[in-house]
């Protein structure tokens, strides 16, 4: 029976691994919002059959990723501005709850991390500030034990990273530094124990991005012309 199921496991495992690179490539920019994706071109690039490229397609549109169309083929997914601004609403509720949980249990070495990256972030180009500005702030909720909504967090950023690009590469292109302000709040209050403070800078500051993002609508036209 255990053989029998082997060839099952094996496919999970490789279509676990796909998914890990291209999420890593969608995130990068590699594979913008409308691309399609060909599930012929993954199997033989990855050297395999075109069952873990199904799982790997079918573990990423769970994640909001990747879009399925039936009898049609894939396509890394795209937000409308409706959307986007919907799901930044949802992070502005629930982000600041996640800091909260996770506030008191960073570390004093966490905190000096924090410093480090966010000294990095303001000598940085727009996408070494993406990745800076991801590792700290997933840093500050990483220590909170959570059911799902660490994940549900994640999946979020995930979702509206490419958006969250246009919106820094064009904050660098008029030198706004209230990024870099929010960061050095978020980390004084946390330093000082004040979680509550925390959450309410935090907010503001996932708040700023989705109305800056409300004023650039030609971002989400672009995407649109991919399709």
């Amino acid at each position: 029976m255990s053989g029998a199921l082997t060839p099952t496991r094996d496919h999970g495992r490789a279509g676990t691994g796909i998914a890990d690179v291209l999420r890593d490539e969608i995130l990068r920019g590699v594979h913008p919002p409308g691309t399609r994706i060909r599930q012929e071109d993954l199997a033989a690039r990855h050297t395999t059959s075109r069952l873990p490229v199904r799982e790997a397609l079918r573990l990423l549109e769970s994640e909001g990723l990747v879009t399925l169309v039936a009898n049609s083929g894939a396509w890394v997914s795209r937000l409308t501005l409706a959307e986007c601004e919907e799901l930044y609403l949802v992070r502005e509720r629930i982000e600041p709850v996640l800091l909260g949980l996770s506030a008191p249990l960073l570390t004093p070495a966490d905190l000096d991390e924090l410093d480090g990256l966010a000294d990095l972030m303001e000598g940085a180009d727009a996408e070494e500030f993406l990745v800076h500005d991801r590792a700290f702030h997933l840093l500050t909720y990483a220590p909170a034990r959570t059911v799902m909504l660490g994940d549900t967090v994640v999946g979020l950023w995930n979702r509206t990273h490419h958006y969250r690009r246009a919106f820094v590469a064009a904050a660098h292109a008029r030198h706004d530094g209230a990024a870099h302000h929010d960061h050095r709040l978020l980390v004084a209050a946390l330093r000082r124990g004040d979680a509550e403070e925390a959450a309410h800078v935090l907010e503001r500051h996932i708040r700023r991005t989705r109305i800056e993002l409300e004023r650039h609508p030609e971002i989400f036209d672009a995407d649109a012309a991919l399709r």
